[in-house]
């Protein structure tokens, strides 16, 4: 019996890769504009040369599975670009799903007036076309999670989430563990007044960071200043930590370039005057730089593939044999050793004085 055609033979054959087809047989709207007619022509040559066909809804009607596996993001477009912050994590699902031999759904219809929310748009009960779904984005809706265990629809979240309804299969990053061993580093070369800028606790993420510091500070017995949320363009953050004599500071993703701009307009060398560390990859594209940040990259493909072999997993095996750590991955962050820490500078003095330059600078234009 021959092998049936799969996505991933199609994208072979046209040159694409599995999303591209999954887009041009699933999307809609904008998703469909996103792919160029040649691209289109030559991804349906292909699809007509393997005789691919996928026929979900009538497998689902006959009781079985239809070895495909569904996609849905939480961001306002779909991550098929190069370039974007969450294109490795669709990557590392794409690859996992080919060595796994199943097919891709990408759910690109689902928004609503609402929001982007399953729930408020009624695309829970849709996701069933497939045999499960990944789910990825920065934001996520509790109402979402609750739905889905309470459906019993077995999915996987990309990044750790938290729900009240129960355990969330999710592939994480150890965020806490990687700030944890920066800070412990910052400690070894001598720094003692270090500070954490991190953005909303809102996200677990960034709730994982905060307790990474504060879990190396506390250890070493040093006090732990934080920050929340706070505007690394002001000159006012820049005035406490100046007050507060801080000569390192582990910064959220978003937050390490702004932070270096005010620091280098107060006249402060980085990382003579002050050490940053780079907790991440940044997710606003302009806040990519050629700077070589000292800090730690997320395994963002390692994530993508490790939730799709979750997924596959809860497929495969009965649900009272996964237990909790089973179902939430935490995959060890990157680290990288670059150019933005060093010593704390022996001169605190010369510092305020280039700062109190800088500001009568400032006070003058």
């Amino acid at each position: 019996m021959a092998r049936r055609a799969t996505q991933a033979d199609v994208a072979r054959l046209a040159q694409v890769s599995q999303t591209t087809v999954s887009m041009v047989l699933t999307g809609t709207g904008a998703a469909q504009r996103r792919v160029s007619g040649a691209v289109r022509e030559r991804v349906l040559r292909a699809i007509e040369e393997t005789g691919y066909a996928a026929n979900p809804v009538a497998q689902r009607l006959a009781g079985g599975r239809t070895s495909i596996i569904g996609v849905y993001t939480y961001e306002a477009v779909f991550p098929v670009v190069a370039g974007d912050f969450y294109h490795p994590f669709l990557e590392g699902v794409e690859q996992a799903a080919e060595d796994a031999g199943v097919d891709l759904l990408m759910f690109t219809s689902l928004a609503s007036k609402a929001g982007r929310g399953l729930t408020a748009s009624g695309g829970v009960g849709r996701l069933r076309v497939a045999d499960g779904c990944i789910l990825v984005g920065r934001h996520s809706y509790p109402e979402d999670l609750a739905d889905l265990l309470r459906r019993d629809f077995p999915f996987v979240f990309i990044g750790r989430r938290e729900s009240a309804a129960g355990v969330v299969p999710y592939a994480g990053a150890g965020y806490a563990a990687a700030t944890q061993e920066a800070v412990d580093q910052l400690i070894a070369l001598g720094h003692r007044r270090i500070a954490a800028l991190i953005e909303s606790t809102e996200h677990e993420s960034m709730r994982d960071r905060l307790e990474g510091y504060r879990t190396a500070v506390s250890r070493a017995g040093l006090e732990a200043i934080s920050f929340e949320d706070p505007d690394p363009n002001s000159t006012e953050l820049i005035d406490a930590l100046e007050a507060a004599g801080i000569t390192a500071a582990v910064a959220a993703p978003d937050l390490a370039a702004p932070l270096r701009r005010a620091a280098l307009e107060r006249e402060w060398s980085i990382p003579g005057d002050l050490s940053i560390v780079r907790l991440g990859d940044p997710e606003r594209p302009e806040q990519i730089d050629g700077i070589d940040w000292t800090g730690f990259l997320t395994p963002r493909r390692e994530m993508g593939a490790e939730a799709l072999r979750l997924l596959l997993r809860q497929l495969a095996d009965s649900p009272e044999s996964l237990t909790q750590d089973d179902l939430q991955l935490h995959l060890p962050c990157i680290p990288h050793q670059g150019a933005t820490v060093a010593p704390p500078g022996r001169s605190t003095p010369a510092r305020e004085t280039r700062s109190a330059t800088a500001r009568k600078k400032a006070q003058r234009a």
